[in-house]
């Protein structure tokens, strides 16, 4: 009789784990290139590139590490919806961007 045992293959150990690249995410990245390629552009030929370009670079960098430490996921994109939200919100209020749905009077199905 020919057993074979249980088939078993390697997972990783924790996959819902945030793709990051020196303690940045993959979107703080983007804003962080984005800077320095703006800056770059901009004042790269005067006299004070390196302080108006890396400076400015280094200290965003800093600022999203720092506050962004020992937060939760996507931690700086809510706190910017809850600054922008409004702050009074009424139940009464009429929605403004509600809009009815309408149906032709061609469309109806007679019975």
């Amino acid at each position: 009789m020919d057993e074979q045992g249980l088939l078993t293959s390697k997972v990783p150990r924790a996959l819902e784990i945030r793709s990051t690249l020196f303690g940045f995410d993959l979107p703080d990245l983007l804003i962080i290139f984005f800077n320095l390629a703006i800056t770059n552009l901009v004042f790269g030929g005067t006299n004070f590139r390196y302080s108006l370009v890396w400076g400015t670079t280094i200290t965003l960098a800093l600022f999203l590490y720092f506050s962004k430490k020992g937060r939760p996921e996507n931690y700086l994109h809510h706190y910017c919806e809850y600054l922008i939200s409004p702050t009074y919100f009424s139940a009464g209020e009429h929605d403004l961007s509600y809009k009815p749905f309408k149906r032709n009077n061609n469309d109806k199905h007679e019975n």
